[in-house]
């Protein structure tokens, strides 16, 4: 679909994307490489990372990959680092790591528990740490009066509740909670904005291949005042609009893109049923593996 924003929206712009070799994190990465940016990815797999670098340098964006874990301080240090040693500064992060399967509360060990607040909640905060020397008005490349951007991947699940996400849950309130701390505090001392976006069911992304079967994508469908799905390119609209100057005054918000979802109540499934269909994803997951093509992730 055609863009409403500005081919050069974010020129001259540098933006770093954990998360950002698949799905909608490479969405995001590839949008705002369209619009000007010089892109940095980071992430875990590096099969994962060179295949969305080669296919965003086939569209003409200045990409670069780096294999690290959000979870680590020194690997965040290194990359950001590495970032701006490479293209001279840093003005946007976007944390789009996560980490997600089905358990239920019972079924789910602390280890497990902790392993996605690890990758959502403590990822999230130690790249915002270590990239606030580089965002913050004055830091290197940047002009002492403005400050840069953060964007938090986030959810809706924890506006309510949801079966087999309990981990998930407490993670993106986390998740939430720093965007408006962060907000409050960067925002008034450092002039870096901060925000979330929070996406809803959307096409054609490993988490919904890996967590909702085709039977429960039908019936959620059905749960959205819009009647239709979200597409990845829906999120990366959103993320250049709070990345640009079109946002410049949007701080400490949390978008939600989910065509009106999480108003509405959703039909529910017995417990037996929602072991039923994870036995199935599971079952699924593990005799077909996703591969995704190396030009078009």
């Amino acid at each position: 679909m055609e863009s409403p924003f500005k081919a050069d929206v974010l020129k001259g712009k540098v933006a770093l994307i954990t998360g950002g070799g698949s799905g909608i994190g490479y969405e995001i990465s590839t949008q705002f490489g369209k619009h000007g940016a010089t892109v940095a990815v980071m992430g875990r797999r590096r099969q994962v990372l060179d295949d969305a670098v080669h296919a965003l340098r086939s569209q003409g964006i200045r990409a670069i990959g780096f294999e690290g874990d959000v979870r680590k301080q020194d690997d965040a240090a290194r990359i950001v680092d590495d970032t701006v040693r490479r293209f001279g500064r840093l003005d946007i992060l976007v944390n789009g790591a996560a980490g997600n399967f089905l358990a239920s509360p019972e079924d789910l060990s602390p280890k497990g528990f902790k392993t996605v607040l690890d990758i959502d909640t403590v990822g999230t905060y130690t790249m915002c740490h270590e990239a606030l020397k580089y965002l913050k008005k004055g830091g290197p490349g940047r002009d002492p009066s403005s400050g840069g951007v953060i964007l938090n991947i986030s959810a809706t699940l924890h506006y309510t509740a949801q079966w087999y996400q309990i981990h998930v849950c407490a993670a993106k309130a986390a998740v939430d909670s720093i965007t408006r701390s962060l907000a409050l505090e960067w925002g008034s001392e450092y002039d870096i904005r901060v925000n979330g976006i929070a996406p809803g069911q959307i096409e054609g992304t490993p988490g919904m291949r890996k967590l909702s079967p085709k039977e429960m994508t039908d019936r959620r469908r059905g749960n959205i005042p819009l009647n239709k799905m979200g597409e990845k390119w829906d999120i990366a609209m959103a993320a250049l609009y709070l990345a640009s100057d079109a946002g410049k005054f949007v701080n400490g918000t949390t978008l939600v893109v989910d065509g009106g979802q999480w108003l509405s109540r959703p039909q529910p499934l017995h417990k037996e049923e929602v072991k039923r269909l994870s036995r199935t994803v599971e079952h699924n997951s593990r005799a077909s593996p996703v591969r995704l093509p190396t030009s078009k992730l």
